[in-house]
């Protein structure tokens, strides 16, 4: 927290902002956002140029390898680290090489929590991860989001790095920092995003915080507020013309569109180039679209102001691997009630210690 009583965060693997955008909502002051991908770093910039008010504007930008950055110029405690590092090792539309694809950035996240220590973390990633054949590499991530200052060895394999994290976990072990982490599988519809978007969330909490933190309740659902649906949020977008629009679509095996009157299926970023059967609409005559750069923006609850830079494909896949910002503002404002809430306990408990303390002197006076 810093002078002004602003919560401070650090986002990792930004992307075009989804993550970012709502830990702001939250109420998070922003620091520096890192990514390695050029256009989605221009995104950034655009948005923070133009003063863009969920952007703070003495944010830093970084652009590049997350495991080249010199982080010395933050603050010693910051609150909250964000980020979902690169999902193709996990997915189902990848090679779901796990720990053996290059792209897993899990073991950069835990270098870098180990290193800035915030108060609590935001983690997310594809479903996949929590697949059977994930299952014992799931845990050993769990355990090194857990215990982060506890690094990998030499020529140590990971299934080695696991036994000896479990080991610790199990004992009374003092270590640099530890965090108590709560791993949770959830579905965007069910907290008002117009798209069925089947995500893990892992929120974790250093272990000097007291904080009694679950996972937010869902919103909506069959059983209660009805899911917002595609048709709810493309509704009031002024009329199309041929530059906004993706083009005339066709269905294909598996990929038949989002019908109006529900939820949107996943927006898609695809692994080679932008899918079309994912992102398209079916109307109630049978007809197909691709969805606009601004509809796909609004199913992943992008506000209408925040702009996207490059062509229509570009702007797909920076929306497509996008944490929607409506689910993220949900995860971070429960977090930052709970660390708000871990600071105002702390004050109180120094204030009755000094009023204690002054109370016992001033008897001892009396003596």
């Amino acid at each position: 927290m810093d002078a002004n009583g602003n919560l401070t965060a650090v986002e990792l693997f930004a992307g075009a902002g989804g993550l970012l955008l709502g830990t702001s909502l939250a109420g998070f002051k922003h620091l520096a956002a890192a990514e390695w991908e050029h256009n989605c770093c221009n995104t950034l910039r655009l948005n923070q140029q133009k003063g863009y008010p969920l952007i703070d504007e003495d944010m830093r930008i970084i652009e590049g390898d997350v495991r080249d950055i010199d982080w010395s110029f933050l603050p010693d405690d910051i609150d909250l680290l964000a980020g979902g590092p690169p999902c193709q090792p996990f997915s189902l539309g990848g090679l779901a090489r796990a720990e053996a694809d290059k792209r897993d950035m899990f073991p950069a996240y835990t270098a870098i929590l180990a290193r800035l220590k915030p108060r609590a973390f935001i983690c997310e990633n594809v479903k996949g991860l929590t697949r059977e054949s994930f299952h014992q590499y799931y845990e050993y991530i769990l355990l090194r989001l857990q215990h982060p200052a506890l690094a990998k060895r030499e020529g140590e394999t990971w299934e080695q790095h696991a036994i000896r994290l479990s080991r610790t976990h199990t004992s009374a072990d003092h270590e640099a920092v530890r965090y108590e982490v709560v791993p949770t599988v959830v579905d965007a519809a069910d907290y008002g995003v117009p798209q069925h978007r089947h995500r893990v969330i892992i929120v974790g909490f250093r272990s000097d915080v007291e904080a009694s933190w679950a996972f937010p309740q869902r919103t909506h659902g069959r059983d209660m507020l009805p899911w917002t649906t595609l048709g709810d949020v493309i509704q009031n977008l002024p009329s199309l013309n041929n530059e906004a629009r993706g083009g005339e679509a066709r269905a294909y095996p598996g990929h038949t569109g989002s019908e109006l009157d529900k939820p949107c299926k996943t927006i898609k970023a695809g692994v080679h180039g932008v899918p079309g059967g994912e992102n398209m609409i079916r109307y109630p005559d049978g007809s197909l679209r691709y969805l606009t750069v601004r509809e796909a923006a609004r199913v992943q609850t992008f506000p209408d102001g925040y702009e996207f830079t490059g062509a229509w494909s570009e702007g797909m896949r920076q929306i497509g691997n996008a944490v929607p910002v409506e689910l993220a503002r949900v995860v971070a404002s429960s977090v930052a009630c709970a660390l708000r809430e871990d600071t105002a306990r702390k004050q109180l408990n120094h204030i009755l210690i000094s009023e204690l303390e002054e109370a016992v002197n001033h008897e001892t006076a009396l003596v």
